[in-house]
């Protein structure tokens, strides 16, 4: 009976570590799917706080971002590879903290994926072009899609419709 269930637990803690393992290999991927960059290369064009929302899934204080309160005409890009992502005409505040959209510029634009992190079930958004991950989706947005993007702003530029200029980083 000790033999059985010591074979048990450790055939468990093997599949387990694989599980383990190919998720974070997986994430890896998912990261540099269509712009094949290494995380120095990342780190050379990207500031540490963007290198963590970006590349390592983190997010921004609320209300902290250069975009939370943002309400000029143009659009929104991926602070990472220009992608655009979202016209300022679906902007709303949603009183969150964080820059909100009802619409994506485009659907082919994001991508969305299952988050499961931090004891929750969420949808995050990334970046179609390069992975980047942008924030989550909820469905508690307004007409006419009833969708909140909820977006880091220190992953977003911005490409104002007056000058097709964009705000550095």
């Amino acid at each position: 009976m000790k033999t059985y269930l010591l074979l048990t637990l450790t055939a468990w803690s093997f599949t387990f570590a694989a599980c383990s393992q190919n998720q974070k290999s997986t994430s890896t991927n998912m990261n540099n799917t269509t712009m094949n960059k290494s995380d120095d290369e990342w780190k050379k064009q990207l500031t540490p706080e963007q290198f963590n929302v970006l590349r390592l899934k983190g997010t921004e204080r609320p209300f902290t971002g250069k975009f939370e309160d943002h309400w000029d005409s143009g659009t929104y890009v991926c602070a990472a590879c220009g992608n655009e992502l979202f016209n300022s005409s679906a902007k709303f505040d949603a009183g969150c903290g964080w820059p909100s959209f009802y619409e994506a510029l485009d659907k082919t634009k994001v991508i969305e994926k299952q988050d499961f992190a931090h004891g929750m079930v969420r949808t995050e958004i990334v970046c179609a072009k390069c992975g980047g991950h942008l924030g989550h989706v909820f469905d508690d947005g307004p007409k006419p899609t009833g969708m909140r993007y909820c977006i880091n702003s220190v992953s977003l530029d911005f490409k104002s419709k007056k000058d097709s200029s964009s705000i550095k980083k």
